[in-house]
């Protein structure tokens, strides 16, 4: 019995030591996209630790079950991986912009449209200057046809969960900003779906509870008015945008 137990704890903490030793740090931006780990590499070595983890843990002959379980898990992620890769390009490329996963990028006024993407989701940040008038939740006609434009791409992925967020700076009452931040979100999810596409769409409003920068200057709530459009490939990748 302390054998079989013994086998799989090895196997996981091999696999850990992989992750931690094959993992570089992201580099700097290159060609408007940041070097480094991709989402397949990541996806890969996490769905392998997984698999690992469970193949070792179910049944006898532990080893081999690792072994299976770990080659399977490392299958499964690095699809993941090389769908949201995929899908981040292909959403930038629509757009008429680059992949930018640079942590800053969306504290640069001058940048009104950012595509990035995670080991869990694609992102598409667009600010509300050029989204909506002021006070106003439904979508200028350039922006929603700048919002069209990810429809042929989400037809690609019908499995692809979609959900719109909307952020506010503070000005005014943390209620009406909360009301707002929802009816934008919600404005552009209905654009979104009113496209013909079969996706889950939800749409969240997080008033000013999740500024980029402090509401301090014009500049900064300039930054921290905007829309994010999240695209996950599983229910298991969903996140809260307010709080994370």
């Amino acid at each position: 019995m302390k054998k079989n137990i013994f086998k799989p704890m090895i196997a996981s903490t091999v696999v850990l030591a992989m992750i931690s030793g094959c993992t570089p740090a992201t580099g700097p931006s290159v060609g408007g996209e940041t070097s480094g780990t991709s989402k397949t590499q990541t996806g890969a070595l996490l769905g392998g630790l997984l698999g690992a983890v469970v193949g070792g843990t179910t049944g006898n002959k532990a080893g081999k079950r690792v072994a299976i379980g770990g080659a399977l898990g490392a299958a499964v992620g690095a699809a993941i991986g090389y769908s949201l890769d995929q899908q981040a390009k292909e959403v930038a490329q629509t757009l008429n912009t680059n992949v930018n996963n640079n942590p800053n990028a969306e504290q640069d006024v001058s940048q009104d449209l950012i595509v990035s993407n995670t080991d869990k989701y694609v992102k598409i940040m667009f600010r509300d200057d050029m989204m909506f008038a002021t006070n106003s939740a439904t979508p200028t006609y350039s922006a929603q046809a700048k919002i069209s434009q990810l429809i042929p791409v989400l037809q690609n992925y019908p499995n692809t969960i979609i959900q719109t967020v909307g952020h506010t700076d503070n000005r005014g009452s943390y209620a009406y900003n909360q009301n707002l931040s929802e009816a934008r979100a919600s404005s552009v999810g209905g654009t979104i779906s009113g496209g013909g596409i079969q996706n889950p769409t939800y749409s969240k409003g997080c008033s000013f509870s999740k500024p980029i920068a402090q509401n301090t200057s014009d500049m900064n709530m300039a930054l921290n008015r905007r829309v994010e459009v999240y695209l996950y490939p599983n229910q298991e990748s969903v996140i809260d945008p307010c709080r994370q």
